[in-house]
């Protein structure tokens, strides 16, 4: 099994379980509003809290380890990680402004929460609404290694 494999298999998990818990935040209608996160019982809570953490886990795992790795099996150089998120882009796997985005977003929601309630629920409500925008990229990354590994099994949404 190569690393590229084991990271896959990483991927694959965090995006399992991120796509579970948006399935629930849509079940319980969820708004995005102060009200509706303070009648929230401790439970949901915590699933708008691992939504954030998986999305945030599968950002960073992308973009620190399996970029890097997919260029490596493509035979792509870089030399620095603006060149590994620009050649990314290049290869139609990502939009870097909206990589970059998703970080500032992220790096906010890690600093402020819960100190301000509103504009956390704001970008999470982001975060949410962009699950299918990362499921895309996580897509891409699948068929993209699938070019130079043909046992990597694409992913389906």
């Amino acid at each position: 099994m190569t690393i590229t494999t084991k990271q896959l298999q990483k991927v694959k998990k965090h995006y399992q379980a991120l796509k579970e818990y948006k399935e629930f935040i849509e079940q319980v209608g969820f708004q995005f509003t102060i009200d509706e996160f303070n009648a929230l019982n401790t439970p949901q809570k915590a699933v708008l809290e691992a939504y954030l953490k998986r999305f945030s886990s599968l950002q960073d795992y992308l973009g620190a380890k399996v970029f890097k790795s997919l260029l490596d099996i493509s035979g792509i150089s870089y030399s620095k990680m603006s060149e590994v998120l620009t050649l990314i882009e290049k290869e139609g796997i990502v939009s870097l402004d909206r990589w970059i985005e998703f970080r500032n977003i992220r790096n906010e929601l890690e600093h402020d929460y819960p100190d301000e309630l509103e504009e956390a629920l704001r970008d999470l409500k982001y975060c949410v609404d962009s699950f299918e925008y990362m499921e895309g990229v996580v897509i891409r990354v699948f068929e993209f290694a699938r070019r130079y590994d043909e046992s990597v099994e694409i992913l389906k949404r």
